[in-house]
């Protein structure tokens, strides 16, 4: 348009780089062609005529929170000739009006971190990847740990629910793991701990964890009940983490795994994995976090029972047997998430898994067959009654078993042969190879052999060594009172 002053159209036109067509277009009309749009008008009558103003507008007053649908129902109930087709224009409407006339949201202010400043504890479910242990569902979730600046992550396989123990076990293993302790920690609430704890079991809970944090030199602080947000920098990796897990099951091909303990190296591999993305700001944080003590502080809950008549004790609602010796003793347990660790005064006795009760409010029951095996086998009748006689049998062939045999034979018989089964695989150490064998024979729908059974798993004579003594003659000794050279 400079051009133009001095030059005619065409020429300002080729000397502008635009065509001569466009030229005379703005010769003609300077404005923009957004500025020259004509506002559409309305292809068809607007459905909310009347009702949007005058019916809506007053639901979105009294209650702002009202979800769009249930605005929708209620619009659709008062005016029954609507067309159900009008839902979307209705929620793109509510959706305007909020922006104008709507109340004020919170707003979420993102935060500049500092390396080796702060570290976030949470857990998260996993119930639903459906991993199996040996075909059995594992109800576990997982303690995650992430350093927010670098991005580092530490993943503990959990049992049981949200604890203590939990939290104090996970926590620092990945403090030992990075090598260091942030300046502060920060977890939710811990409300799934303190649940069905009394007020002196939590002021106990609230004074441990503290002291835990104090042992490591951090400051223990915590997000408001309810406000996922404020722990943001857990709860968003929370599904970076499951995705890759997911991932990594869909390309081993199988959920099942052998143990627990390959489930956790298999979690461990994918957690190395995603830290070794993030290798040189993880080093780089690593040289600025506090030093960590000498040793290790508690990862426990202690208590102390009595070994009862039963050769058992229970505790935490869970039912666990123990060697007959033991009955009448105080021992004393670390409770650990997975495990417990028996004492009596301070020598370490055995370590049994940890059971959990049932959400029914039933009891739960961790039943070794090896320390009862020899009083049963003097009184094979107790075991048509007992009270944890499932769970007493080590594998699902021996049930199986011994519900044929009950099916098949007298009660005394039946219960006599399946105890002489367990004893069997008690004192010849075949309790796996024994199991295949009844396996086979529940498979055929035929009872075990028990005599071909008890010279399988006889001694075999020719294993045993041939000891031969040879007595020396007693004069040989008294050179020993001499002193003289034989």
């Amino acid at each position: 348009m400079k051009l133009r002053h001095t030059h005619a159209v065409p020429i300002a036109a080729a000397k502008a780089s635009i065509s001569t067509a466009t030229a005379y277009r703005i010769e003609g009309d300077p404005r923009l062609p957004s500025q020259r749009q004509v506002q559409r008008e309305r292809r068809r009558p607007d459905p909310l005529a009347g009702i949007f103003d005058e019916d809506v507008v007053p639901m979105l007053q009294a209650a702002p929170g009202l979800r769009s649908v249930a605005i929708f129902e209620e619009i659709c109930r008062r005016h029954p000739e609507l067309d159900g087709s009008i839902r979307r224009t209705l929620e793109r409407r509510i959706r305007t009006w909020r922006a104008i006339h709507g109340p004020e949201q919170e707003v979420i202010f993102r935060q500049v971190h500092e390396p080796g400043r702060l570290g976030l504890s949470d857990f998260t479910e996993m119930n639903d990847e459906h991993v199996t242990i040996v075909g059995v569902p594992l109800d576990h979730r997982l303690y995650h740990f992430r350093l927010i600046w670098s991005g580092f992550e530490h993943v503990h396989v959990i049992l049981g629910g949200e604890s203590y123990v939990a939290l104090a076990e996970g926590l620092q293993n990945a403090l030992w793991a990075v090598g260091g302790a942030p300046v502060e920690h920060r977890s939710d609430s811990l409300s799934a701990a303190f649940r069905n704890l009394d007020a002196d079991a939590r002021q106990d809970l609230t004074l441990r964890y503290d002291a835990l944090c104090e042992h490591y030199g951090m400051t223990p602080t915590r997000n408001n009940r309810g406000v996922a947000h404020e722990n943001g920098g857990i709860e968003s990796p929370h599904g970076h983490l499951k995705a890759a897990i997911k991932d990594a099951l869909l390309m081993r091909g199988s959920r099942d795994f052998d143990d627990l303990a390959s489930y956790r190296h298999f979690i461990d591999e994918v957690v190395s994995r995603k830290n070794r993305r993030n290798g040189p700001r993880i080093d780089a944080e690593r040289a600025i976090l506090q030093p960590l003590p000498g040793a290790r502080t508690s990862d426990y809950e202690e208590t102390i029972v009595t070994v009862t008549s039963t050769s058992s004790f229970t505790l935490r609602k869970v039912f666990y047997t123990v060697p007959s010796r033991l009955i009448g003793h105080r021992l004393r347990v670390r409770l650990y998430d997975d495990r417990l660790d028996l004492f009596i005064g301070g020598t370490h006795l055995m370590t049994l898994p940890r059971g959990r009760s049932f959400n029914n409010g039933s009891h739960g029951h961790v039943v070794d067959y090896r320390h009862v095996i020899h009083s049963l086998r003097r009184k094979p009748m107790a075991l048509l009654k007992l009270v944890y006689r499932d769970q007493l049998f080590p594998r699902e062939p021996y049930r199986q078993t011994f519900d044929r045999l009950i099916a098949a034979l007298p009660e005394r018989i039946a219960c006599r042969q399946m105890v002489e089964l367990l004893a069997m695989a008690h004192e010849r150490a075949c309790e796996a190879e024994l199991a295949e064998l009844l396996a086979a024979d529940v498979a055929a729908n035929r009872l075990p052999d028990m005599d071909a059974l008890r010279i399988r798993f006889a001694p075999d004579p020719a294993a045993l060594p041939d000891v031969v003594v040879e007595l020396v003659p007693l004069v040989t000794y008294d050179v020993l009172l001499t002193g003289e050279a034989a």
